[in-house]
């Protein structure tokens, strides 16, 4: 027993321990909930809540009325895992960090492409989460909704989509790293 908890505080675990504590997760996600991973939508279903209190006549459509619902999904109550459990992995680590020592504002990495400014590096990711949403809707899917739960259902858009995933990426890093890492 005592194994285990040192492997679950380790600040890496091997990607075919994750890989299979993942599969565990999204057959376990389907068994339970009868849905899918996924959570690009639960930011749907919220805004869609938002805006629901505050334009009604603007989200009585067919979008927000029969394929995002506003309110409470079982993607929101994912997407508020996937924050507490990433803070609670990152604390059973000793990784966790707040304020001026938190990796997101003293990464040398992003110091040395972006620059010392700390709103920089909070508009540049804001932007970058806007464009993986956006694209996220074109795509019929978050990460997590087609790589894992379509790869599960072994679905050809989603090896596509991983496919096109990693690449995109690796061109990504060469722009913007231009093979300085």
């Amino acid at each position: 027993m005592k194994s285990i908890i040192n492997y679950i505080r380790r600040d890496e675990w091997s990607p075919y321990v994750a890989g299979a504590l993942l599969g565990v997760v999204g057959i376990l996600s389907v068994w339970i909930s009868d849905s899918l991973l996924g959570a690009s939508g639960a930011f749907e279903n919220l805004a869609g809540m938002v805006g629901d209190h505050i334009a009604p006549a603007k989200f009585d459509n067919l979008y927000f009325n029969y394929i995002m619902p506003p309110g409470i999904t079982w993607g929101v109550y994912l997407l508020v895992g996937m924050f507490f459990g990433g803070m609670l992995g990152a604390a059973t680590s000793g990784t966790l960090k707040w304020g001026k020592k938190s990796a997101f504002n003293s990464d040398e990495q992003w110091k040395s492409i972006f620059g010392e400014q700390v709103w920089k590096r909070w508009v540049l990711a804001f932007i970058g989460a806007i464009i993986l949403e956006y694209a996220a809707g074109i795509a019929g899917g978050c990460t997590s909704g087609l790589a894992i739960s379509g790869g599960m259902l072994l679905a050809p858009a989603a090896f596509l989509f991983i496919g096109g995933m990693f690449a995109s990426g690796i061109v990504t890093a060469l722009v913007i790293y231009r093979r300085r890492y």
